[in-house]
């Protein structure tokens, strides 16, 4: 299988919160397809250079909240929404920053969410959606800093955490 080497960043959220989406994809996702923990993706191919570690090195982001504030239906999965101003400045942010070098999928507009069920039947996905927004409630999580993955064709390899300060 042919790839491109790239770096992911991902936000890193509050351990509770954490904890509660990993349990989720856990009894959720695939087995044969769940190689991660749980994660909300603000960028999927990023430089896998020296000068984007630099650059994720100099963030000047103080931690923040975000809110979850409901489910998603991806077709063939399900997703948690997360939302917070201070989300969307910290990946219009990073988006300028890396404007020249991001894949049409990065480019396009940002829609935090966390999936928790992937590459299943629409029937499935509908089931589970159903299930979780019976008894959903808005929440809030907090954002520490982010992660970096280095992506080398199969499950993500981990690289390094930046904190907000």
């Amino acid at each position: 299988m042919n790839y491109e080497p790239a770096f992911i960043l991902t936000l890193r959220l509050d351990p509770s919160a954490q904890d509660f989406f990993d349990q989720l994809r856990q009894r959720h996702f695939p087995p044969e397809r769940n190689f991660l923990k749980a994660h909300l993706t603000l960028f999927h191919k990023l430089p896998p250079t020296e000068d984007t570690i630099k650059l994720l090195d100099n963030l000047t982001f103080c931690p923040f909240d975000v809110e979850i504030t409901g489910l998603r239906n991806l077709g063939n999965g399900v997703a948690y929404s997360v939302k917070g101003q201070e989300l969307d400045r910290l990946h219009s942010s990073l988006k300028s920053i890396f404007s020249q070098h991001l894949s049409p999928q990065d480019s396009q507009g940002f829609r935090g969410h966390i999936t928790i069920q992937n590459k299943v039947s629409p029937g499935q996905a509908k089931s589970l959606l159903a299930e979780r927004a019976a008894d959903f409630q808005p929440f809030i999580a907090s954002a520490s800093g982010v992660d970096l993955w280095e992506y080398l064709g199969g499950p993500w390899i981990y690289k390094d955490f930046f904190p907000f300060r």
